[in-house]
């Protein structure tokens, strides 16, 4: 089940939130009960049999963090820790890896039987979950919690089960308990759900059509244009479709009571590849630094260990988001941009224009989007090679106008969305006092919401294309 989804707009979400709500707010057990029981339903929606792996993982996970609290020896705690890693992470391995290894592999001519494995949704996720519970609780910045219903309910939590963020459990384990559910919060979070709804179903879907057309084009038949239409096109549908899955996971915990951490801050106006990253996939960066970066001694050792503490956490980052060669050289890439311009040619770069920055870093982006979408190796090195001329029809096609022609206002907005344009209208209004910012302050986005709510539900219910692209992760 997608939130941008008939069932989920229509059916789950009224029945969860009126279940939820006749609850009376004393009685915080029993909603979380209801919360936690629509979660696993909505988990077992997309996948009834891996309901039993989800209530494994949370059972791993409440048993050994009982055990890796402060009380127990070392020895114990260690041991447990060890265990509750191995477990999560052996549980991910074989149903996320298990195929790549073994196809990898016999390409060496080994001849080992290929394991016919389906991928749960949001493993990835859950299973960071988990581990971010496990090690904050070693570590002495959270405490254990001995009600296995809280437990589950902070891994299941279905707003950011299956694609994220990645919500560390010390930043919401207070809320499990005493969140203070009110009709601000409901509000403001029903508003970014609904922006998120819409970016979701007028941009990123857009932008996914024409990016499918030039990426499922055959080698030898593409266009320049079209190929660097296509390389933008998806350029934009990942930031729509990954923002937007983030902005209607953090409405939804919000009328929740939750408060979750922002997961993307404008990346594509970075003027760096190290500030994109800081911009883009928050919680992934920062789950990685400090539960992998930091651990095996960041930047306070030598050159050359802080150098291979990057490589070893970018060849992660990319083999975290799908086992295949090109994520992995997808990492690598960034990687290598990283050490350069924390090592090389990061000072001179700080000096250079402001724009010219940024079209340094949006270039290098683009390219790396097209290593990230492409289905294979091979396809990364023809696609590249029609974007700057090699094995092309022709520096333009009709296609390419015909698409620009077809969904130009998708594509402007598309450009003016990707920058906080919002952000500066609001601190504009804000300073100007008048009775007429005041009003358009506070009516202005609701009524923006319900048109944009308006023709959102159109998309979708005439049955638009629709995908989420995180959820292969």
């Amino acid at each position: 089940m997608v939130f941008s989804s008939i069932g989920f707009l229509f059916f789950f979400l009224p029945a969860l939130l009126i279940v939820y709500y006749i609850v009376p707010r004393r009685y915080r057990e029993v909603r979380n009960f209801v919360l936690l029981g629509f979660s696993l339903f909505f988990y077992a929606y997309g996948g009834p049999r891996f309901l039993i792996l989800m209530l494994v993982s949370i059972a791993i996970n409440y048993v050994c963090g009982l055990f890796v609290a402060e009380g127990h020896s070392d020895k114990t705690r260690r041991f447990f820790l060890v265990a509750a890693v191995v477990l999560g992470l052996g549980l991910l391995g074989w149903f996320k890896y298990s195929r790549f290894f073994a196809e990898s592999l016999n390409a060496l001519g080994t001849g080992l039987p290929v394991p016919d494995v389906t991928l749960p949704i949001g493993i990835s996720f859950f299973t960071f979950h988990g581990l971010s519970y496990i090690i904050d609780v070693y570590r002495g910045t959270a405490k254990p919690m001995k009600n296995p219903l809280r437990i589950a309910l902070y891994i299941s939590l279905f707003p950011q089960l299956v694609a994220g963020p990645i919500v560390r459990y010390a930043t919401v384990s207070d809320k499990l308990g005493q969140r203070h559910e009110n009709l601000t919060d409901f509000s403001e979070g029903a508003m970014r759900f609904v922006f998120g709804l819409a970016k979701k179903m007028l941009l990123a879907n857009t932008l996914g059509i024409i990016a499918d057309k030039a990426f499922g084009t055959e080698a030898g038949a593409l266009s320049t244009s079209f190929s660097w239409l296509g390389a933008l096109a998806y350029t934009g549908q990942i930031y729509f479709d990954f923002s937007a899955y983030s902005d209607m996971a953090l409405g939804l915990g919000r009328m929740f009571g939750f408060h979750f951490l922002e997961n993307f801050n404008y990346p594509y106006i970075a003027k760096s590849v190290t500030e994109f990253w800081q911009r883009w996939h928050i919680s992934l960066t920062s789950w990685f630094r400090d539960y992998v970066y930091i651990p095996l001694g960041g930047n306070r050792c030598s050159r050359l260990k802080n150098i291979r503490n990057i490589v070893i956490v970018w060849f992660l980052t990319g083999f975290w988001h799908g086992a295949a060669w090109n994520f992995i050289f997808w990492g690598l890439w960034f990687c290598v941009l990283l050490l350069g311009e924390k090592f090389v040619w990061g000072k001179r770069l700080a000096k250079a224009p402001a724009a010219l920055r940024h079209i340094y870093t949006m270039l290098i982006v683009v390219l790396s989007w097209v290593l990230f979408r492409a289905e294979s190796l091979p396809q990364v090195v023809s696609y590249l090679g029609a974007m700057f001329g090699l094995g092309v029809t022709g520096a333009a096609d009709g296609q390419t106008l015909y698409l620009l022609k077809e969904y130009w206002p998708e594509l402007i907005v598309s450009v003016i969305a990707v920058t906080p344009v919002k952000n500066t209208l609001r601190s504009f209004l804000e300073k100007h006092r008048a009775p007429v910012s005041r009003q358009l302050l506070l009516w202005g986005p609701r009524l923006l919401g319900l048109v944009l709510l308006a023709f959102s539900y159109l998309k979708l219910v005439v049955g638009s294309f629709n995908p989420f692209i995180y959820f292969r992760f």
